[in-house]
């Protein structure tokens, strides 16, 4: 059974009773709550958020370990619908936290915060934002009261972006303040993702310097927390900071060391095209521009979520480019 906020009687009970008893309870809480948090943390190495398939092959195969009413078998499959979820396969997600919502009485609250951060996710990812954002917030609301601190600061970074567009920044802002006093560090490896979440909404509004910082603030928490792909996605953000704070130099050696790696890696990335393309825009170098804005949207307009999201950066991809466009037909 795990920890429920209630008020304990204590009117009639001695100082040092109570705190006999609080200090016990302490205890059983951090002990029945090591067992999820441990777990929850061995899922973590199953995931390749780069490669939800292979992720979903994963948790499928750790899935079979377990019987199919076993807290740990819910929290497989909360994944599983993540995984599917990310393919874009949302009748599939859907389907999966059906069979997960169906079996959650008698569940431990860890198991129900994992199904509505999940659930909420789905809606979000699938357009529904503003069915997402009570299903965050009782997610964040349940795991604070239960000391879940990693996922309450995962609601709470949800709602910083699922939230109103008023409301968002300071979830963001709230999130950060949970993960620096987070006693764990599990907890504290959200820094990366939160910082970079609060570089886009200064760079949405507009604030390039204060969106640099905080890009700068990104990397050097996932150097610090490790991960050559994030690494890498964290200074191309830098890249794209500099570029629009005018530091067009800087910018282009970054995106161009990038172009580098991913070259040697035989792999590319039409955002490294994209932002190589915007700092000859930004220079007048159209007809220099014109190539590298062609190569972005030969790598690009078969990603399935710019072309539900954002069709006309794609579009505007392939006018800059000069080539013709053909990703509308393939999107949903």
């Amino acid at each position: 059974r795990t920890r429920r906020c209630v008020m304990i009687p204590v009117l009639v009970m001695s100082r040092a009773l109570v705190f006999l008893i609080l200090g016990a309870l302490m205890i059983a809480i951090r002990s029945a709550s090591a067992a999820p948090t441990a777990f929850a943390a061995e899922l973590d190495e199953r995931w390749d958020y780069a490669a939800p398939d292979v992720s979903e092959q994963r948790l499928r195969q750790e899935r079979a370990r377990w019987p199919a009413d076993s807290p740990q078998a819910l929290e497989i499959e909360t994944q599983i619908a993540r995984a599917q979820g990310l393919q874009r396969r949302f009748g599939d997600a859907t389907a999966t936290l059906a069979g997960v919502e169906a079996r959650l009485d008698g569940m431990p609250s860890h198991v129900r915060v994992r199904y509505l951060l999940e659930r909420g996710r789905l809606f979000n990812s699938s357009g529904a934002p503003r069915e997402a954002v009570p299903l965050f917030a009782a997610a964040l609301e349940l795991a604070e009261c239960e000391g879940d601190a990693f996922y309450a600061i995962d609601a709470a970074h949800m709602l910083g972006l699922a939230g109103p567009a008023a409301e968002r920044f300071d979830w963001n802002l709230k999130a950060i303040a949970m993960t620096e006093r987070a006693p764990d560090e599990r907890s504290k490896r959200w820094l990366a993702s939160l910082y970079n979440n609060v570089g886009w909404t200064y760079d949405e509004r507009g604030e390039s310097a204060r969106a640099l910082d905080y890009f700068r603030r990104a990397l050097a928490a996932w150097e610090t927390r490790g991960g050559d792909d994030n690494i890498r996605v964290a200074r191309w953000a830098v890249g794209h900071g500099l570029r629009r704070t005018g530091e067009l130099d800087a910018a282009e050696r970054i995106q161009t060391a990038l172009r580098t790696e991913y070259e040697r890696n035989g792999t590319v990335d039409g955002y490294v095209f994209e932002e190589l393309a915007e700092v000859h825009l930004a220079r007048g170098q159209v007809a220099d521009a014109r190539p590298w804005f062609a190569k972005a949207y030969a790598a690009l307009r078969n990603d399935a979520s710019l072309q539900a999201d954002a069709p006309a950066r794609l579009q505007r991809l392939a006018d800059l480019g000069g080539v013709a466009a053909t990703h509308a037909r393939e999107a949903r």
